[in-house]
């Protein structure tokens, strides 16, 4: 099973966040072959960072909450709240096996909530969208859903853009919504986490 988790962190809580560093990079060592993406998100404005995102192979809800609340950032009092959501990787590949990287490209996650009557029955023309629109810009991308795996919750996108505008127009466009099911869209700066190489 394949989840989405998202934490963010609470206010001046960068200085504790760099000195965990080493226990959180060796805690993720363990989930290394279930990684799918992870990488912390930035304000869009100012320094810092605002959040931490990691989409992970995980054999239940049990091993999710494990995964999110054991890690030494939460433990430690790094983030104030935690997203976790069950996931479809849509395109079938972890954040490594992308294949672009445009020179002065940034990379965004963008967190798009599902309003209270949100319908999945929009997901064959979103595919599209993305794809024949987006293609070589996708990173990872795909549908929010509750624990049941089967209820539509949202949908969750890594993607290269030019800018924050590019984001923005790509999900106005997009057809969850332009039908208006989305109660509210984040687009977070982010970069592809893990330890530094060598």
């Amino acid at each position: 099973m394949e989840y989405f988790i998202y934490c963010r962190d609470r206010a001046d809580s960068l200085d504790l966040r760099m000195r965990l560093n080493e226990d959180h990079w060796t805690f993720m060592d363990g989930y290394a072959e279930e990684m799918i993406a992870r990488g912390p998100t930035f304000p869009a404005e100012g320094d810092g960072v605002s959040g931490s995102m990691h989409i992970v192979d995980l054999p239940d809800a049990a091993a999710a909450q494990r995964f999110a609340f054991e890690e030494p950032n939460y433990k430690a009092g790094v983030y104030r709240d935690v997203l976790i959501r069950r996931w479809r990787n849509t395109l079938g590949r972890t954040m490594w096996e992308y294949a672009g990287t445009t020179a002065g490209f940034g990379r965004f996650l963008i967190i798009a909530h599902g309003g209270p009557e949100a319908v999945a029955d929009l997901e064959a023309e979103q595919r599209r969208y993305l794809e024949d629109g987006f293609r070589d810009r996708l990173i990872a991308y795909g549908p929010l859903l509750a624990e049941d795996g089967v209820t539509w919750l949202g949908t969750a996108v890594l993607a290269e853009l030019p800018d924050r505008a590019a984001a923005e127009a790509m999900m106005a466009g997009e057809p969850y919504a332009r039908a208006g099911r989305y109660e509210s869209v984040e687009i977070h700066d982010w970069q592809c986490g893990g330890r530094p190489a060598d």
